[in-house]
């Protein structure tokens, strides 16, 4: 049976990761999101730290595939590096959102070649930073919709891309880029593959990088594909077209890095829950959660409100990281943690800067910087509205076609 509790095996590795995010993250926070685009050189040294929290949990970080029993599971059941990762990530969150996304080596690309790759694919690319360019200007949300195309040319075997990606994580500081491009356009999804490219392919070129709400510690980059050329090996998972299961195989990265932005929301969210309760106890407001809502105060009720639903999306983010460390189908689980806590993140971090009133809003404290940073976990790896079409197709049965 599912148990939700922090298994013992993982304790000190969170212990570990809130250690860095409120002796590192939390005293370069305001700094790092004043100078936009600049890379936070702290995290240099924490790069090597963070590889040994991995390996003291599961080894290979945020992209980690591998599975093991820890101590004090039931036999088959295997808490291993997909909840590893959440829980370490829920910590750092609580730190910063956007440093965690500068970290070395723990780009969303990294999960990509996790899910995909083939063994000598993994061990290629161990150590790297691969960041994910799925979005384009005319295909946001339907990932299926994309334009950039991937022809193998037949005397160099290897694939050549044209197109144009958009709000690319950590794209100018990664060492790779995982792309998303389709072999046909006229075979729709089931041509859809990923591809590896180097940053310093002669073929990538950098168009710009972004000026954001939030989140600004990290770069956000938009790239052009010119004759992009990438090895045939470079290629994630088969490339032949399944009608019957090609965009499924890559549509399998967003049932790993899902429930990791989930992760992100609830650290975040728990953020600012805690800092809007230790304001409201110092003037002398006390929320009882043993005691109705309707007999204390509003702001003690509207408290207790924000926990049960910080609650719930925690709750949900660990079963869908649960489920894919014992091979369970999870994309329903996946789309539901990251509907639940993106929603949460960004409801809860403004109703804390109404409550805190002006110190919410003024930058003495950090949480109208939260408020900007929370927005981004309700949009990418999916928007709101998106995870909702995927909940109601898979409750219904429902295929894309049937159900838009």
């Amino acid at each position: 049976m599912i148990s939700l509790e922090v298994p013992r095996k993982f304790r000190p590795l969170v212990e570990q990761a809130h250690l860095l995010a409120s002796e590192v993250f939390r005293p370069i926070s305001r700094k790092y999101d004043e100078a936009e685009h600049t890379y936070p050189k702290e995290l240099d040294m924490l790069a090597a730290l963070i590889d040994g929290m991995s390996d003291g949990g599961e080894s290979g970080g945020a992209g980690a595939a591998g599975v093991r029993r820890s101590g004090g599971e039931s036999p088959g059941v295997r808490n291993g590096s997909n909840m590893s990762t959440a829980l370490s990530i829920m910590e750092l969150c609580w730190g910063d959102v956007g440093l965690l996304l500068s970290m070395p080596r723990q780009g969303l690309g990294n999960s990509a070649i996790a899910s995909v790759a083939d063994d000598e694919q993994r061990e290629r690319f161990n150590g790297m930073w691969a960041a994910m360019a799925i979005t384009e200007p005319g295909a946001g949300s339907d990932s299926a919709a994309i334009r950039t195309t991937a022809v193998l040319d037949e005397d160099t075997g290897e694939y050549v891309l044209n197109g144009e990606k958009i709000f690319v994580t950590s794209g100018d500081r990664a060492d790779l880029i995982v792309v998303w491009a389709t072999l046909d356009r006229s075979l729709g999804r089931a041509a859809i593959k990923s591809f590896v490219v180097e940053r310093e392919n002669p073929g990538l070129h950098l168009d710009r990088l972004e000026h954001k709400l939030g989140v600004r510690a990290s770069d956000t980059a938009n790239f052009r594909l010119e004759d992009c050329r990438v090895p045939r090996e470079n290629l994630l998972g088969s490339p032949e077209v399944d009608a019957g299961r090609g965009f499924a195989g890559v549509m399998q990265t967003f049932d790993n890095t899902r429930p990791l932005v989930a992760a992100m929301a609830v650290g975040l969210t728990r953020a600012c829950l805690q800092e809007t309760r230790r304001l409201l106890v110092g003037e002398g407001v006390c929320a009882d959660p043993d005691t109705p809502a309707a007999l204390q105060s509003a702001a003690a009720a509207e408290l207790l409100s924000m926990d049960a639903d910080y609650e719930s999306a925690r709750l949900l983010t660990l079963q869908a990281s649960w489920m894919a460390d014992n091979s369970r189908p999870n994309s329903l689980q996946a789309s539901m943690a990251k509907a639940k806590a993106g929603r949460t993140c960004v409801d809860v971090a403004m109703r804390c800067v109404r409550l805190c009133g002006p110190l919410g809003y003024g930058q003495e404290l950090l949480l109208e910087k939260w408020a900007r940073d929370a927005k981004i976990l309700d949009l990418f790896e999916g928007t709101q509205q998106i995870q909702l079409l995927i909940i109601a197709r898979q409750l219904l049965g429902k295929t894309s076609a049937e159900l838009r």
